[in-house]
């Protein structure tokens, strides 16, 4: 799968070659990591908030350890400020929550971000376009970002998949993944939220591309059997705004009913 198409044709080629040779589910049982706040992206994206919010979502990161986080390009510098020098990284969205920003202002956005402090950026794809079967568009706009924020800047390709079809979430995955981003986020949480059946989805396609791509599941998710689940399903990162009650019901054994295996990431 070595060869990038040129053209909308030869995308919905590939995609079909590839689509047959999917498996029905992932052959691999993914394993919940011990530390599940290093999972955990703390987000807060509402609007309007004052400092003083970011300024409490920091320091929640830092007494958790969470992973990032997540907030508006606005917050970007004050929260990069008050999480230096710990485990915490901060993500900022970009195009949030339509996506259809032109890639110039997409590229402008992740520029000014990784300037400010942000080490992980989760843009929003064309979403509307990839429906449209504009394949070329799609990729294109997701690698003009990847090359103006290369690794290690992490790079998350937000699918929304709540507004796709079973067949759409995998054309995404596919194409996301081939434009080089570290991660497939399911939704921005403004028109609905990940499933288990969206992640699942996702891991099953990912796994086929010959690029490492993780996953990120985001919306809806607000209890730590929520968390379990998803990670289950194959997530490899959570995006919540609900991180410190999420650690509380993990801390009273309230996540790993299951028995699945463990493993640390």
């Amino acid at each position: 799968m070595s060869a990038i198409p040129t053209t909308d044709a030869e995308w919905a080629q590939k995609i079909s070659n590839m689509k047959q040779q999917l498996p029905a589910r992932s052959l691999s049982q993914p394993a919940i990591p011990l530390r599940i706040n290093r999972t955990i992206d703390h987000t807060l994206l509402k609007t309007p908030i004052d400092a003083s919010q970011i300024d409490t979502l920091c320091q929640e990161a830092l007494e958790q350890d969470f992973a990032a986080v997540c907030v508006r390009l606005e917050h970007v510098s004050r929260a990069a400020a008050l999480v230096k020098d710990s485990n915490t990284l901060v993500a900022c969205v970009i195009a949030f929550p339509e996506g259809t920003h032109e890639t110039v202002e997409k590229v402008r956005e992740a520029k000014e971000a990784v300037a400010q402090g942000a080490r992980e950026l989760d843009m929003v794809i064309r979403y509307e376009l990839l429906k449209e079967g504009r394949y070329t568009e799609v990729y294109d706009d997701i690698l003009a970002v990847r090359k103006a924020a290369p690794s290690p800047i992490v790079l998350k390709a937000i699918l929304e998949a709540s507004v796709l079809d079973k067949e759409q979430l995998i054309d995404a995955t596919i194409v996301a993944c081939m434009a080089g981003v570290d991660f497939i986020k399911t939704s921005t949480g403004w028109n609905g939220g990940a499933t288990i059946q969206h992640v699942t989805l996702m891991r099953t396609a990912a796994d086929m591309c010959d690029r490492s791509c993780m996953i990120k599941a985001s919306g809806g998710i607000r209890s730590a059997g929520d968390v379990g689940r998803m990670l289950e399903a194959g997530a490899h990162r959570i995006g919540t705004s609900a991180g410190v009650k999420i650690m509380h019901e993990v801390n009273d054994e309230e996540v790993l009913e299951q028995g699945t295996s463990h493993a640390t990431y």
